[in-house]
């Protein structure tokens, strides 16, 4: 069957590469990365497993207000002086 197709600039660069690599036809390198395509496309999705981040105990909070940041600011320096 015959059909016109417009492709990117680089899906051309990568079927010409594998074209030179494989010294296969256009026909057939466009045939084979359709087929894979469309297989993995109209198959079932994979399940990711979730990121989980895992906690970590910091002790306890050195700062007894954090609303004042001078004083955080000042206490996270080492300014004894407030």
């Amino acid at each position: 069957m015959r059909t016109t197709v417009t492709l990117d600039e680089d899906v051309m660069a990568l079927i010409e590469r594998l074209r030179q690599e494989r010294e296969l036809p256009f026909k057939v390198i466009v045939n084979d990365a359709l087929r894979k395509g469309l297989r993995e496309m109209s198959g079932r999705p994979t399940r990711r497993t979730p990121f989980v981040t895992r906690s970590a105990d910091l002790g306890r909070c050195r700062f007894a207000d954090v609303d004042n940041i001078g004083e955080v600011l000042a206490l996270g320096e080492g300014d004894a002086a407030t």
